[in-house]
């Protein structure tokens, strides 16, 4: 059974930083790729990063890019999130995800993901 446990969600003002955490399993990191997305009310779903399982690759969209970076710690079995100049339309609950392929993680297609956690960011 796949289990995704986020952390590290906050109220932070316009500018700052913060460092989301998703603790998983080995088997995981080893096999999947996996994911952060938002959600915002009254918004739509949408992918900030991918990390994939084979060679380290990542992606970002161009709303993140430059300000987000998606890492690993195997030994932890965690993956990072690291969100920095932080904006307010960066508002929203953030979820850890794993999907199938690198595809499915680009096209916001995922097989598990955790409960979120709620990152708000002033003005």
């Amino acid at each position: 059974q796949v289990q995704l446990a986020e952390s590290g969600g906050d109220l932070v003002q316009a500018g700052g930083s913060l460092r989301l955490s998703c603790t998983t399993s080995e088997i995981t990191l080893l096999y999947y790729a996996i994911g952060w997305f938002r959600q915002a009310p009254g918004k739509e779903r949408e992918g900030v990063a991918c990390l994939a399982s084979s060679d380290g690759g990542t992606w970002y969209p161009r709303s993140v890019k430059g300000r987000f970076t998606i890492s690993r710690d195997r030994g932890r079995k965690t993956v990072y999130l690291q969100m920095n100049n932080l904006k307010p339309e960066d508002t929203g609950v953030y979820y850890c995800a794993i999907a199938r392929a690198w595809g499915a993680c680009l096209n916001r297609d995922y097989a598990y993901q955790g409960q979120g956690t709620p990152v708000t960011v002033s003005s």
